[in-house]
């Protein structure tokens, strides 16, 4: 049985060369990276060597943990269908005992455990070269390797069962998107650190608590031990190999369960290519915010004002820098400016629906979903551009302190200008360009274009007084305290958005025929 699983293994894997010379040409695009990112790895293990034990340590383990991790979120982020699906083999009556173990020595057949398996040789022989002994380093390496590819079988075990089958590309759009807004920010702190040549004190710290993880602790073992650390290097393995068995006991209840239990039939058949309107939930809400989605992502005149918003922001602090205003407080406005635009941007959603509108007023939608519905692609888009904004601005000043005052200056912005956007794109839409027009070209008839425009802009500013007044004193005082301007903006925020969408929601209603009106004769 192992042989016929390895062959099989060795077989589709071979197929992936064969068949639609596109699909070929992928594979084979993906294997040279694969290839020369584990060159490139190994190579810069290897140059470890030269360095402090110190550095080796903290690299090796952060390295580690990333890479522990990668492996189990990785089949999530691809969206890909497991080949060696357990639930497969339940027609075949093989053991279901021996399966779990099978398949998991049938994992270790592939291009990244193979190229882990590398990285972790070049690991190992760092251990060595500080006088790891043979035994301890090889089995860290053992260890790590095995922790990462259960955790990459279990972590398409779940993804099968909690994910649908059929994937869509929003869906894995929307796991990327938040591995960036992760990764960027903690890549620029990084780089943002004083490394003069060493390691900085802080990713000591981190590369000490993730050694004492599941994460890190096999990789941290050897390099324990090393340093005479009897009592962590205890712990770690102790940690390293409860980890391993927890991982492998929590396959083993995966392929049980995929073996033992029935999927409840739907009643309904799953229809494909609904994009965000199947992944979205089944009520008015859910169907606004899809509608919305599609069209934010895919009408040049939404596109264009997404596009614009950094660039203004960016262009902002020239002419402050021009006059003289040092970058320390010329670099904190950008990032202000893009939260005030963003929540300002959907302040005349309804006439950019045109005609479509009456689909709202047909349904019977109430004022409430429809409000909500209408910032989810806002929201989507602002919180990743903004999560990296800010790390972004606070690299640039120099100043790590005031991250709470940025998130309170820029919650505050973003929220009332969405509260006040909601009430404004009910009660005084204007003339837009048409769908399918030039985004720069604007109709004859624009009643209330300026009063609603300006509503939305001055009033967000307005109600974000306070915690821009406390920004800046935190901003211009060292000592100054940055709890009030978190809290002042948050609690703003909160409380406008609320407020909007309660009177948005409660004009929305009410005009629902003088809004129908307004659309069809722009």
């Amino acid at each position: 049985m192992v042989a016929h699983v390895l062959r099989l293994r060795l077989m589709l894997a071979l197929g992936a060369l064969r068949g639609d010379r596109s699909r070929v040409a992928r594979t084979v695009a993906a294997l040279l990276l694969t290839a020369a990112a584990t060159a490139v790895a190994v190579i810069a293990i290897r140059s470890l060597s030269q360095t402090s034990e110190a550095a080796a340590h903290t690299v090796i383990v952060l390295g580690s943990s990333a890479v522990v991790l990668g492996f189990f979120v990785a089949p999530i982020l691809a969206g890909s269908v497991d080949q060696l699906d357990p639930r497969r083999f339940a027609v075949f009556g093989v053991d279901e005992r021996r399966l779990p173990a099978i398949l998991a020595l049938a994992a270790f057949v592939s291009v990244p455990s193979l190229a882990l398996l590398l990285v972790q040789g070049a690991v190992v022989g760092v251990a060595i070269s500080f006088g790891a002994p043979w035994a301890v380093a090889g089995l860290s390496g053992l260890v790590t390797l095995a922790t990462a590819v259960l955790a990459a079988r279990a972590g398409m075990a779940l993804s099968a069962r909690l994910l649908p089958e059929r994937r869509s590309r929003e869906l894995t759009a929307l796991f990327a998107l938040a591995v960036i807004v992760v990764a960027v920010p903690v890549g620029v702190f990084v780089a943002s650190l004083g490394w003069a040549g060493a390691v900085p004190p802080l990713l000591h710290s981190a590369a000490a608590v993730l050694g004492m993880t599941p994460l890190g602790a096999s990789a941290a073992f050897p390099f324990l031990v090393t340093a005479g650390q009897t009592g962590a290097a205890w712990v770690a393995g102790v940690v390293a190999v409860l980890s391993v068995v927890g991982v492998a006991a929590g396959w083993l209840a995966l392929v049980h369960r995929a073996l033992t239990t029935r999927e409840r039939p739907t009643a309904v058949r799953e229809r494909p290519g609904l994009g965000w309107f199947a992944l979205l939930p089944s009520n008015a809400f859910g169907a606004v915010a899809a509608r919305s989605l599609v069209y934010w992502l895919r009408d040049r005149r939404y596109i264009i004002n997404v596009v614009i918003v950094p660039v203004a922001g960016v262009l902002t602090a020239v002419p402050l820098l021009v006059a003289g205003v040092p970058i320390s407080v010329a670099a904190a406005l950008p990032v202000a400016v893009m939260a005030l635009f963003f929540g300002w941007l959907p302040h005349n959603d309804v006439a950019y629906d045109s005609t479509a509108f009456w689909i709202h007023v047909a349904s019977g939608v109430r004022g409430v979903p429809d409000r909500l519905g209408r910032l989810v692609p806002v929201v989507l888009i602002a919180v990743p551009t903004l999560a990296v904004a800010i790390p972004v601005t606070l690299a640039v000043i120099g100043r790590w302190s005031l991250l709470p005052v940025l998130i309170g200056v820029v919650t505050s912005l973003l929220l009332t200008g969405l509260g006040l956007s909601s009430v404004v794109s009910a009660v005084a839409p204007y003339g837009v360009s048409r769908p399918g027009d030039s985004p720069f070209q604007q109709p004859q008839r624009s009643r209330g274009g300026a009063l609603g425009q300006a509503g939305a802009l001055i009033g967000a500013v307005v109600l974000s007084l306070p915690t821009l007044l406390l920004a800046w004193h935190a901003l211009t005082d060292d000592t100054a305290s940055t709890a009030p301007a978190l809290w002042i903006g948050l609690v703003t925020g909160v409380l406008v958005l609320a407020a909007g969408v309660r009177t948005g929601a409660w004009a929305f209603d009410r005009r629902g025929a003088e809004l129908m009106e307004f659309v069809e004769t722009v």
